[in-house]
């Protein structure tokens, strides 16, 4: 098979319209009323394209797509539309995620990784002042990066060639345990009993640690604090590979500029980039190319 982005979407449609959309009730061209022009395996695939070129805003991409992409996807429609359909479409998107994740091979594996980086909303204080965001979100500090933010922590529980597996939002001031463990409460169905859980320092504490072992029946892993006895060790290895699929996501996937203004465009500009990274290891995964998530055969 060929490693190129038109062999990708081709690929992607097949599988999203026969298997994927089906299996999560999604079934096309059946539901009541208007059929629309755009149905939604188009749109996830034109979302695929546009974050794998890397085009982050949609005027851009709507003029592009219309030029170049007309004789795939007939139906593309104007800007307002397009955002329209992208902002109700989170819930496929994440479903589409979850069932990408399950048809990779590293599903099934023992490990996950987890973590959380800044998503900016803002950089004014005007900005903040007049967002709809701001009853939602707030202000946070990255001690990795070293700098303060405005907007949300991006939570991401992935396998580690950084298939997203569970991911979500939350305001800064909320500990990183406390909304790690509702997210995995959620979505404990994709945590399988005897997983590791690979975490930072942030993860200590002896309630979250409980909560993994006892609750979910996995193992919780993370770099050994000062004041107690050692068990692990650094990890800076392994802690290294979430690090470089959140680097993916903000270096070649326009993360930070997703350009949301809503907590529904936010959401929904999020799943797009993530399904765009989950649809790019699945393809690659299928065609057993050397590296995982290398994007690089999709951007051009």
């Amino acid at each position: 098979m060929k490693t190129d982005l038109n062999t990708l979407l081709v690929t992607l449609y097949v599988h999203l319209d026969d298997r994927i959309l089906p299996a999560i009730g999604f079934t096309r061209d059946r539901s009541p009323g208007r059929k629309p022009v755009l149905n939604d395996v188009e749109l996830l695939c034109l979302l695929v394209a546009q974050h794998l070129l890397g085009i982050a805003s949609d005027r851009k991409w709507i003029r592009y797509a219309r030029a170049h992409l007309r004789g795939m996807f007939p139906g593309i429609p104007k800007q307002s539309g397009w955002g329209k359909r992208v902002r109700q479409s989170t819930g496929l998107l994440s479903a589409v995620i979850t069932e990408l994740a399950r048809d990779t091979p590293t599903f099934g594996e023992i490990t996950r990784l987890v973590d959380s980086t800044p998503l900016p909303c803002g950089k004014s204080r005007e900005t903040v002042k007049r967002s709809d965001l701001a009853d939602d979100a707030g202000y946070g500090y990255c001690a990795s990066h070293s700098r303060f933010f405005w907007g949300f922590p991006l939570y991401l529980v992935c396998t580690p060639d950084g298939m997203p597996v569970i991911w979500g939002l939350a305001n800064p001031k909320i500990g990183e345990r406390e909304v790690t463990e509702a997210l995995l409460r959620q979505d404990r169905h994709l945590i399988q009993p005897g997983q590791v859980i690979v975490g930072d320092k942030g993860f200590a504490g002896k309630e979250f640690e409980a909560f993994v072992t006892d609750d979910l029946g996995a193992h919780l892993i993370r770099p050994d604090r000062k004041d107690e006895t050692p068990r692990f060790g650094k990890l800076g290895g392994i802690r290294q590979w979430v690090e470089s699929v959140f680097d993916t996501l903000k270096g070649q996937l326009t993360l930070e500029d997703h350009g949301g203004r809503t907590i529904a465009g936010v959401y929904s500009r999020v799943a797009a980039r993530l399904l765009a990274l989950a649809a790019s290891i699945w393809h690659n995964w299928l065609i057993d190319a050397p590296i995982k998530r290398s994007l690089i055969a999709y951007d051009h």
